[in-house]
């Protein structure tokens, strides 16, 4: 790959063939002169480039802020910069839009979906709502645009058992779109007046309890950090029930919760039930500490859409826009908001 300074910044521009495949833009390594052209381009757009925990680590470490979609949305509402660059999937993109209306808002392939937030349709929780007319509709923000502004609160995986409390104990709730977390929320709450979607990330369900039960018992000093999105997160609180892993090595927590858990533990080693992108910002977070998958092939194919080559074209073409009609963005905005307004609205997934 050849270096040509001939822009009119006199930055160092990349030279290579951005190829588009189906499984996203490739052509493009991530080395110094990328990551060069791809901060000058942002400088020159000013634009701020927002990376998941969940990214490959060469789009980590070249974003100006990382962390979970609900911290960067609320960055991206707070940064003074005429664009956003939401390395992510869609929905964080979405949501970006929704709290940042007057800003233009950018994903560096459109295609970068989620198995999750498509688990459930607009139309789909219009039916559901019609046969609950009075329940509360709590939605994880791990949904579209359009199911934000269907929703009466939004919650993220660390304050959705403290949103349902909130709620009025005879109030029936419908909870979306994760099954696993619905059933963690119902566990806590004790309610049985709440009804779950059976929607799933296909990467956090295939994380099994048979795979958990195997990694700690190989593993019997590790603490285990377990997203309540995981199929194994049942498993997890079972193991500690009968006394297999110490209770106190349990930690059921968001992507944020296991940033804090990570900077605290005292464990030389942490078996870590996620998508297998968080590792890099836990291994940073505490370099002291082994970090390992439970499951070192869940990898979200939709977030590794976002590759050096997407978020290069991105910056060069000013690609893959993403918009909000107004009136489903200000509906979305208001179950937002009403979230915050309960407190804690924590880490994003």
């Amino acid at each position: 790959m050849s270096i040509t300074t001939d822009a009119p910044t006199g930055a160092a521009y990349t030279e290579g063939t951005i190829i588009d495949a189906p499984g996203g833009y490739t052509g493009v390594e991530p080395t110094q002169e990328w990551a060069d052209e791809v901060l000058a381009l942002a400088k020159q757009r000013n634009a701020t480039i927002l990376a998941h925990n969940y990214q490959l680590p060469a789009i980590q470490d070249i974003a100006h802020h990382v962390g979970d979609s609900l911290a960067l949305s609320r960055i991206a509402a707070e940064v003074d910069s005429d664009e956003i660059i939401f390395c992510g999937v869609h929905f964080m993109a979405e949501t970006a839009k929704i709290l940042s209306p007057d800003k233009r808002v950018m994903i560096p392939d459109e295609r970068a979906g989620c198995s999750l937030a498509d688990s459930i349709t607009a139309d789909e929780l219009r039916a559901w709502k019609a046969e609950y007319p009075d329940a509360v509709v709590v939605s994880y923000v791990n949904t579209t645009a359009e199911v934000k502004g269907l929703t009466d609160i939004c919650c993220t995986s660390s304050n959705a058992v403290d949103v349902v409390a909130s709620i009025d104990p005879n109030r029936e709730v419908l909870f979306l779109p994760d099954q696993f977390l619905g059933a963690h929320v119902k566990r806590e709450t004790g309610r049985d007046n709440i009804y779950i979607w059976a929607g799933e990330c296909h990467v956090h369900a295939g994380i099994n309890g048979d795979e958990l039960a195997d990694q700690a018992s190989s593993h019997p000093d590790a603490d285990l950090f377990i997203h309540p999105e995981c199929g194994c997160a049942t498993s997890a609180l079972y193991l500690a029930g009968e006394g297999a892993v110490p209770a106190d090595k349990v930690k059921i927590l968001s992507t944020g919760g296991m940033l804090d858990a990570a900077r605290e533990t005292r464990a030389k080693q942490v078996l870590v039930a996620t998508e297998i992108g968080m590792l890099h910002q836990l291994r940073k977070a505490a370099p002291g500490v082994d970090f390992q998958a439970v499951n070192d092939r869940a990898s979200c194919p939709y977030m590794k859409m976002i590759t050096p080559a997407a978020l290069l074209r991105c910056l060069r073409e000013g690609k893959d826009e993403v918009d909000v009609a107004p009136d489903v963005a200000e509906r979305a905005r208001k179950s937002v908001q009403r979230m915050i307004e309960i407190g804690n609205p924590g880490s994003g997934e």
